[in-house]
């Protein structure tokens, strides 16, 4: 090419159609990549700076899948609380008619007392107008329970009602007596069985409990069970204790609650087991953490529970054992209350964290579309300007060609004269 030799008209026009087509293809290739920065080459400033903000883009939208994730745990666990807490109601259920069903005693557990005092001149039998007028006047009582917690209660002539600080009342009447008894919440009751005589018997709600009789207050061992203890003017004491006597039936239906209770207790375990989501529970003690941004810097950490029987605070039944009366059928349902509260706290904790795990998704959805946005505004072509310049050029092109004709038309006419 260099031995061709083109005149400076020819010359002129050629660079002008190079420039023009180089234009042109710079413009078509903005038009088919929509882009107006397709390289480094093109505008390394903005090249750059929107590669980084696309990168912080793209790893947020990595740490999406697994909030998602995170929320589908939580969403597991709220299930699965949504289904514990129906498993404690149908406990609470069976434990309401375990109270339904009768007593389960033909014959209650009692003991008796004898007064040894001298009693309130004119002496004569207990009534249950007044006890002082026997021997019963002056004696002390002390009713002590398996938690060692006493309730004292003494006969005599200046009367008051049972203090709950204290845990000591002083009666002169009967009903006086088995009043305080009632609001100290001893499963007992008195009446009068001779002269002398004052004797304790269980209430239907306590009907299985043990009594037994010592001279000086002592807690009984067995959870169902009450110590009773006199002084000297109370027969200290006491006599023979009266077992009671289990009934057959009433028994054998609460035995079958039981069993019943126990198969939801089994549910209550499997249950908190399979409440799981990618191998995280978070009601079998397992935590989650979250990481929102891409320096791992922005976390949430959730403690997980072990909502097991044992984590609930409930536990298997024995027949024979439990059930076998009101007092101790109303310990299993304190149980199940409890469990059920504790169930509504934490459903309300795991609330909380799901809705802060959602907006923070939100956030990070919407931060991505806030970054993308940032880096189309530094590299994307306005299609319209493009299209024109497209245009434009093309016309351009044209006429240089038209021109790089013209130019050629003084050699035309040498080239007619040698002819």
């Amino acid at each position: 090419m260099s031995d061709i030799v083109l005149t400076a008209a020819v010359r002129q026009n050629l660079l002008s159609l190079q420039g023009t087509a180089e234009l042109l293809s710079t413009t078509q290739t903005r038009l088919a990549t929509g882009k107006k920065v397709n390289s480094a080459l093109d505008n390394p400033t903005n090249y750059f700076t929107a590669a980084g903000l696309d990168a912080r883009a793209g790893d947020i939208s990595n740490l999406l899948d697994s909030i998602g994730n995170g929320v589908q745990v939580l969403q597991a666990a709220n299930t699965g609380i949504t289904s514990l807490q129906k498993l404690v109601d149908t406990a609470k259920s069976i434990a309401n008619q375990a109270l339904q069903q009768p007593t389960g005693y033909s014959t209650k557990s009692s003991i008796a007392f004898t007064g040894t005092g001298a009693g309130v001149p004119p002496a004569g039998p207990a009534t249950a107008a007044d006890l002082t007028t026997s021997k019963l006047n002056g004696g002390v009582y002390t009713f002590t329970n398996s938690a060692g917690t006493a309730v004292t209660i003494t006969i005599g002539t200046a009367a008051s009602a049972f203090n709950p600080t204290t845990k000591t009342a002083t009666v002169k009447t009967l009903d006086q007596l088995n009043t305080a008894l009632a609001v100290a919440g001893v499963n007992l009751s008195g009446s009068i069985t001779g002269p002398d005589d004052l004797t304790f018997t269980s209430t239907n709600d306590g009907a299985g409990q043990v009594i037994t009789g010592t001279a000086a207050p002592t807690a009984p061992t067995a959870l169902d069970a009450i110590n009773i203890s006199a002084n000297a003017l109370g027969g200290g004491a006491g006599g023979a204790v009266v077992a009671a006597v289990p009934d057959a039936v009433s028994q054998t239906a609460r035995a079958t609650l039981v069993s019943q209770y126990n198969q939801v207790i089994e549910q209550i375990k499997t249950t908190a087991q399979d409440a799981s989501f990618n191998g995280i529970n978070l009601l079998d003690g397992n935590s989650l953490k979250l990481i929102f941004n891409e320096t791992g810097k922005s976390t949430l950490t959730i403690a997980g529970v072990s909502f097991d029987p044992n984590g609930l605070g409930l536990a298997p039944l024995a027949a024979g054992t439990d059930f076998i009366d009101n007092v101790l059928t109303g310990k299993v349902l304190t149980a199940l209350n409890n469990a059920s509260s504790t169930l509504r706290s934490q459903a309300s904790a795991f609330g909380a964290n799901l809705s802060i795990v959602q907006i923070r998704q939100d956030f990070a959805k919407n931060i991505i579309n806030v970054l993308q946005t940032g880096s189309a505004n530094l590299t994307l072509a306005d299609s319209n300007e493009e299209a024109a310049n497209s245009q434009a050029l093309s016309t351009r092109q044209s006429i240089a060609v038209s021109a790089l004709a013209l130019a050629n038309q003084s050699q035309q006419s040498v080239l007619k004269l040698l002819q």
